[in-house]
C-alpha cells in the first residue's frame, strides 16, 4: 500500500482537527504579509500526504498524547493554553515534533499563497529559473588562501 494512503488513514477527523490546531499554533496567519496559517486545508492536506515511513504513526501518537495530557481537546483550548501545551510538547515530544516540523516547512513554503506573500511567483523554478542576487565573493578569499587541512589521497 502506498505511504500516502497509509498517512491519510492514520488521521481520522478528530486527529485531523488536532493537527490543524497544532499547525495553526506553529505557524499562525500573518495579516501584514497576507500569509496563511499552516492550518489551512491545502497545507494540512499536503502535510498529511507528504508524510512517509513512520512519520504518520509518530505524529498521530503525539497528537493523541497531546489530547490526553490537556484538560480539554487541544483544538478547544484558547490561544494561551494552546501555547503552553505546545511549549510542553516541545519539551516532551522532541522527535515527533521535529518530524512534523520538517514535513510542515516543506509543505508550507511550497504553497502558492505563501510564495506570493513572500513576493515570489507561484510557479516551478524551471524552465524560467529564479534570479539569485550576487554576493560579495571576496568574502571567500581567506578560505581560499588557507592551507589545506585535508589529507591527500
Amino acid at each position: 500500500m502506498n505511504d500516502n494512503v497509509i498517512a491519510s488513514e492514520k488521521f481520522d477527523s478528530q486527529l485531523r482537527r488536532t493537527l490543524v490546531a497544532l499547525l495553526d499554533t506553529m505557524i499562525p496567519a500573518n495579516d501584514e504579509f497576507d500569509a496563511p496559517s499552516a492550518g489551512t486545508d491545502d497545507i494540512v492536506s499536503d502535510v498529511v500526504q507528504s508524510m512517509s515511513g513512520d512519520a504518520p504513526t509518530v505524529v498521530g501518537e503525539m497528537l493523541t498524547r497531546l489530547n490526553e495530557k490537556s484538560s480539554a481537546r487541544f483544538e478547544d483550548l484558547d490561544t494561551t493554553a494552546r501555547w503552553h501545551a505546545f511549549t510542553e510538547l516541545q519539551r516532551t515530544e522532541g522527535y515527533a515534533l521535529r518530524t512534523l516540523s520538517g514535513v510542515l516547512l516543506q509543505c508550507y513554503y511550497r504553497n502558492d499563497q505563501v510564495l506570493e506573500s513572500l513576493g515570489m511567483e507561484a510557479r516551478s523554478p524551471f524552465p524560467l529559473g529564479n534570479e539569485v542576487e550576487q554576493g560579495d565573493w571576496s568574502l571567500l578569499d581567506p578560505v581560499k588562501a588557507r592551507d589545506p587541512f585535508y589529507r591527500e589521497v
